[in-house]
């Protein structure tokens, strides 16, 4: 353990670290005979000796007296025993001076085969000792307020500042109980908790809780307190401490981040612009003011862009929101839905401008200029005691939108500088909300008069069918979709049946409703049997999606089922693209759904579509409609299936109330798609409207089919277009014998209008064009298209079908009446 010495300046001699000279104190082993047989470098530092001059050496010789000396034998003996030792023993320094150390002695082991003892220590440390006066006025300072409470928790003692934060000094404190001298701060409440430090002797900590303090009535003040058992040295419990921390502002500034958080959560829960407003009013009383108003420009409720920069007289607004701690709010000057053509003193037009709130601390009725309240305002200042006020303009995206004014009675605090900056959080979001909801309805609101401007007004059914039509927009939220339906008057007393639903909702889907109604009428008119037509929408909608925007996201696509209905033959043709099959009920009232083949929805491409026809009986009743009115609130496509059939089978029901009542059934509330049903009762053309006649391959046949026509027409009372047909017979006749193919036939058909067909097996149509003066032919459909109403050709599967439309004359007395 020890070591040679060396010369002075030659370097210290290399050898290895002993885990003792890590030790944190001073550490020596002590042998039996009381000898040092190992020294730490924290020994040499602390008592100056090396190791070389130390080691070996008795340790007594570092004992500062004989008194010590003597001390030192009995402390050997107790360590031989198994138990060690510790306490102050003075040493001598190496240099002579005394030193107090603290030592601790081990119990006695062995190292190699020699009983030893391991001794530590480090110096005394010096105990500071607190004055009473120092003690006295770290209490009486202290930022916390301090009470002893006796077991009958009456006041013993309390600091100065428990005086001042409850505002009541300690000489009407002392020997009453908390209850008897602030008996509305939740007294019992303290005093209970206090009976259970004492009954548990376990202290209470961090008990919260609001109150008002005589210190600052105007303020509701919020306390944080921690109770604490005293206790005698047998541990009975003498008394109660408590300790009370002011913590007022860290409350309301919790509280104003709460009301923040919750109006994120239930401002703007829907996209209506008076419920917003009306959201920012309920969330702001009674937790933030007493009375609170909000005012919109009357540009913001009618959907029209708000002024970005109003100049001249104060704009017109209108109340469209409030809220008062007051049942019906009799405070307000105005109502909800009244105008409102002032602003809050001393406020003008150019605070809207700014967007900066005001603060008006103390309201003072009797202040010159608060006449812009008008009287009534004024009054109601003074009686339900209205005392402070805030007013922040409502501005989004630069916008001017209105006004919120907020106010205080029953909250006696008046508003502060961090309530400016809450009330502008609070109307900045819900302005926000109310800017969103403007925005959305007035899109709403163009989607939808976009949409009912392109639905037919009236249904022309004719002679066909009875049409009647029930359509009911998206909800608000969701917004106008893409529903169509529309009845179309073909050639030959015909009739097309044809609704679609466009994916989406809004402009966009109202907009391509549009184009494909349009694009309907047009291929319609050509008379395009069903397949070929959903075909030809097929492309249309192909190469809309193909023209989208990158902004327009989505696939566009739409639905549709089409069909054409022949009240002569009483033939049916139908073609649907992704859509509901349609139902049918029988006269008899038995309903049930037609099975089309389901082809793929419009804007797919490449795929096929298939036509069905069928006959049906005069009276049948044919309902189409789109996927909005069965799916109901279960989402069960075959429930609302079900119900619409049910719907429908009533018989005996004029169409328009049957159609009425089956939305009404089927659709109680708000739907987040568009609903359309569209219903056709079919009626057939008897005998006596219809005639025809087969005509031969010769023109000596003319003569005969001209003279068979105008019997016909005398048959009907039709004399005075007689001359009119007898020429459009023989024109058409003579074109089909002349240029087409057997076998050919002639067909009148008198409904609402007079119609002259020729039919043949050819497939190549006529062109009208205007004849030279040199020309001796080319003048008979130029002179058809003269004569008739409208004219033209449609296509069949065994050639096609010339035909011409005159308007019949009116009945003798119709005019005059």
């Amino acid at each position: 353990m020890s070591s040679p010495d060396r010369q002075p300046g030659a370097p210290p001699p290399s050898r290895p670290q002993s885990p003792l000279d890590a030790a944190v104190d001073a550490t020596a082993v002590v042998g039996a005979r009381g000898r040092v047989i190992g020294w730490t470098r924290a020994a040499e530092d602390l008592l100056g000796y090396p190791a070389a001059r130390i080691t070996g050496q008795p340790a007594a010789r570092l004992l500062a007296d004989d008194t010590d000396r003597t001390r030192a034998i009995g402390v050997v003996e107790r360590c031989r025993t198994g138990a060690g030792w510790s306490g102050a023993v003075p040493l001598r320094h190496r240099d002579g001076h005394r030193m107090d150390l603290d030592l601790r002695v081990s119990p006695a082991f062995s190292l190699n085969g020699q009983e030893c003892f391991l001794v530590s220590g480090h110096p005394v440390r010096a105990t500071w000792t607190l004055s009473e006066s120092l003690l006295n006025d770290f209490i009486s300072s202290s930022p916390l307020g301090m009470a002893v409470m006796d077991p009958q928790l009456r006041y013993v003692w309390l600091n100065e500042t428990l005086e001042r934060i409850g505002g009541i000094p300690s000489e009407q404190r002392l020997g009453r109980r908390l209850s008897e001298v602030l008996p509305g701060l939740q007294a019992e409440k303290i005093e209970a908790l206090m009976r259970e430090v004492l009954e548990n002797a376990a202290p209470v900590v961090d008990y919260e809780y609001q109150g008002w303090s005589w210190a600052d009535p105007r303020r509701r003040r919020a306390y944080s307190t921690s109770f604490f058992p005293l206790l005698e040295t047998d541990g009975a419990v003498a008394g109660v401490c408590y300790m009370v921390m002011d913590v007022t502002d860290r409350f309301y500034a919790r509280e104003r981040l709460a009301l923040v958080n919750d109006a994120s959560a239930r401002i703007g829960s829907t996209l209506d612009v008076t419920r917003t407003a009306q959201e920012l009013a309920d969330i702001a009383v009674p937790r933030f003011a007493d009375f609170v108003t909000v005012d919109l420009l009357e540009s913001v409720l009618h959907t029209g862009q708000p002024s970005r920069s109003p100049q001249g007289t104060r704009p017109l607004m209108r109340r469209v929101a409030m809220r008062s701690v007051h049942e019906g709010c009799p405070e307000a000057v105005a109502r909800v839905g009244d105008p409102v053509d002032f602003v809050s003193p001393p406020h003008d037009i150019g605070m809207l401008l700014r967007g900066e709130p005001m603060l008006i601390p103390v309201l003072d009725p009797d202040e010159e200029n608060r006449g812009t309240l008008e009287p009534a305002g004024t009054a109601g200042i003074r009686e339900f005691g209205l005392h402070s006020l805030i007013t922040a303009p409502m501005r989004a995206r630069d916008t001017v939108l209105g006004l919120a004014t907020f106010l205080r009675s029953r909250n006696v605090a008046p508003f502060e500088a961090d309530d400016l900056l809450l009330a502008r959080e609070l109307v900045a979001r819900a302005a926000v909300c109310v800017d969103n909801a403007r925005r959305y309805t007035r899109e709403h609101t163009a989607a939808l008069t976009l949409q009912q401007s392109l639905l037919p007004h009236i249904l022309a059914g004719g002679t066909a069918v009875e049409a009647a039509s029930s359509y009911l927009p998206a909800d608000v939220k969701t917004g106008v979709g893409g529903d169509w339906f529309d009845v179309i008057p073909l050639s030959g007393a015909r009739v097309a049946l044809v609704v679609g639903d466009v994916v989406g909702h809004g402009l966009s889907a109202a907009a391509t409703m549009g184009r494909l109604r349009t694009a309907v009428h047009t291929l319609a008119d050509i008379d395009l049997p069903p397949d070929e037509l959903l075909a030809h929408l097929d492309d249309l909608v192909l190469r809309l999606d193909e023209e989208s925007t990158e902004e327009e996201t989505g696939a566009l696509g739409a639905t549709c089922l089409y069909a054409v209905y022949d009240p002569v033959n009483r033939h049916c043709t139908m073609a649907r693209a992704g859509h509901p099959p349609p139902v049918l009920v029988s006269p008899d009232g038995r309903a049930r759904y037609l099975d089309l083949p389901a082809c793929p929805m419009l804007g797919l491409g490449g795929l096929p579509f298939e036509s069905t026809e069928l006959t049906l009986a005069e009276g049948s009743l044919i309902g189409l409609y789109t996927d909005g009115l069965i799916e109901g609130v279960d989402r069960d496509v075959d429930i609302g299936m079900a119900r619409l059939a049910e719907a429908l089978s009533r018989r005996g029901a004029p169409l328009d109330e049957l159609c009425a009542d089956a939305v009404r059934q089927l659709v109680p509330g708000p739907k987040p798609d568009d609903v359309a049903l569209l219903l056709a009762r079919t009626r057939a053309l008897g005998d006596d409207q219809v005639v025809s006649w087969d005509v031969p391959c010769d023109p000596s046949a003319v003569a005969g089919v001209r003279a068979a026509a105008s019997r016909r027409l005398r048959e009907w009372g039709l004399d005075e277009l007689t001359m009119t047909t007898e020429l459009i017979v023989s024109e058409l006749v003579t074109n089909a014998i002349r240029y087409a193919e057997a076998p050919i036939r002639l067909r009148l058909l008198r409904q609402s209008a007079l119609i002259c067909e020729i039919s043949d097996a050819s497939n190549t149509s006529p062109r009208l064009r205007r004849a030279r003066s040199t020309d001796e032919g080319g003048r008979g459909l130029f002179l058809v298209a003269q004569l008739t109403h409208r004219w033209g050709t449609r296509h069949t599967p065994n050639g096609k079908v010339i035909w011409a439309e005159q308007e019949l004359p009116e009945p003798p007395g119709a005019a005059s009446g």
